[in-house]
């Protein structure tokens, strides 16, 4: 079934060519103007546009063409018209339709290049699926990791993607989190359909439900036509949820009725529309403490958390920064067109030993700035960015001979609790066993550590 978009100032002739679509299987949506074709086309997605050349209005057919051409190029235009000269398909074609019919339309020939456009829409829809697929592909491809802590996450990945079940993601902010998604998508059965991401930190609870849901004409203020959501987009691909530990707990029941049920409704709608997609979600959240102070249902996270994929910090990468420093490198020098070929020593030292809040993404901004600063083949220490100049590594008080310095067994054991449940992205029960000890343990030691911590 193809989406139609009629553009017919005679209401009945529009309303006759819509039931011929119908009846042929496609979904018609008559306008009578140009001006509001472009609006419903700025709002929903169509797959192809049928207009008569000789519309009322500011713009005629030609010049919806035009803009059709200018801000949908994909979406092919029949143009129709009573006046079938050589001159009027010649300048219909120059400004982008797609192909030409003359009034009294047939039937049959309109069907015929209904089909014919359709076809090429969903062929065009499939080249810029595949580029997408390579595009990800060379994101995928770097992500670059020798380190322990980067192989264990890449053998789960390989494990994981092959299959069909919901994955969280959790780690820092730049830690790559929608790479990882990438390549579970790409690794698996569903890699030919498509990958619709969403930032659910980025919009308010009800623009984040018409988002993913849809919403039926009339739903709101603004909503002069249906629109379909990123459900419907991501039918047979993967649907990436970043940052759902901001999602709104009114939203957090909604989605959890969708993934149940596999259905869900527009807002404003009455069907229940069926979806097919894979969910992956993301969160720099702890969401077993979201879920215990109430702030994330646990009903969702079990739904969401049927496998974990926890990504390391940079600091816990070792060398692999040095890695993805050097592959930051070569990208930036090769975009801004100069001759920088690595790192010296000293710089490298200085990125070593910095504990990188931002992760791989503060990474390749230090790098690409540096690109930009250096006058040398290499970078040096006079290029970085002064906050990684300025820092100095604190030396560990365990590891000094200054007995004044010494920590307490107290504090050693704070320190070695923390570090775990660093390096195991705040997991519990994972913590708990690396610590031989169980989690109501763990639990108790870190509301202690808490209490110590606060003043008076």
């Amino acid at each position: 079934m193809s989406r139609i978009l009629i553009v017919e100032d005679d209401a009945e002739f529009g309303a006759m060519v819509g039931e011929w679509l119908d009846a042929a299987g496609h979904a018609a949506h008559t306008t009578l103007t140009a001006e509001d074709a472009l609006r419903v086309l700025g709002e929903d997605t169509y797959d192809v546009v049928i207009a008569d050349l000789n519309l009322h209005g500011e713009l005629d057919g030609l010049g919806l063409c035009e803009r059709v051409a200018a801000a949908h190029s994909d979406v092919p235009v029949i143009v129709m018209t009573a006046f079938g000269s050589l001159e009027t398909a010649v300048g219909a074609i120059r400004v982008g339709a797609y192909d030409f019919v003359t009034k009294p339309v047939e039937r049959g020939q309109l069907m015929l290049s209904v089909e014919r456009a359709a076809t090429h829409r969903a062929l065009q829809r499939q080249v810029a699926r595949l580029e997408e697929r390579l595009a990800a592909k060379s994101a995928t491809g770097s992500i670059l990791g020798e380190s322990p802590a980067m192989q264990r996450v890449f053998e789960l990945v390989d494990r994981v993607a092959q299959g069909d079940t919901t994955v969280l993601v959790t780690g820092e902010s730049g830690t790559g989190k929608e790479l990882i998604a990438r390549a579970l998508h790409e690794g698996s059965p569903r890699s030919e359909g498509p990958f619709v991401a969403i930032n659910c930190a980025a919009l308010p609870a009800p623009l984040l439900e018409a988002e993913l849901f849809g919403h039926a004409e009339g739903a709101f203020t603004d909503a002069r036509g249906e629109r379909r959501g990123l459900l419907a987009e991501a039918n047979g691909g993967t649907l990436f949820l970043d940052e759902i530990g901001e999602m709104s707990t009114d939203m957090q029941v909604k989605l959890l009725r969708a993934l149940q049920e596999r259905t869900y409704r527009r807002v404003g709608g009455t069907e229940e529309m069926k979806f097919d997609a894979r969910l992956i979600s993301a969160t720099n959240r702890d969401l077993e403490k979201e879920v215990a102070e109430g702030r994330f249902r646990e009903d969702l996270f079990y739904r969401i958390n049927v496998i974990r994929i926890p990504l390391p910090t940079l600091a816990q990468r070792g060398h692999d920064i040095l890695l993805l420093a050097q592959a930051f490198v070569a990208r930036a020098a090769n975009r801004t067109g100069k001759n920088v070929e690595g790192i010296a020593r000293d710089a490298a030292q200085r990125l070593l030993t910095y504990p990188w809040p931002g992760n791989v993404r503060e990474l390749e901004n230090c790098v690409e700035s540096a690109v930009a600063m250096t006058a040398y083949d290499h970078i040096v220490v006079e290029d970085l960015p002064e906050r990684i100049r300025r820092h100095q590594p604190v030396e560990d008080p365990i590891e000094t001979s200054d007995p004044t310095q010494m920590p307490t067994l107290r504090e050693v054991e704070q320190r070695y609790v923390m570090k775990v449940l660093r390096a195991v992205d705040n997991n519990k029960s994972a913590a708990a066993r690396i610590l031989g000890f169980d989690r109501r343990t763990l639990y108790r030691k870190l509301d202690a550590f808490e209490q110590q911590e606060r003043p008076g």
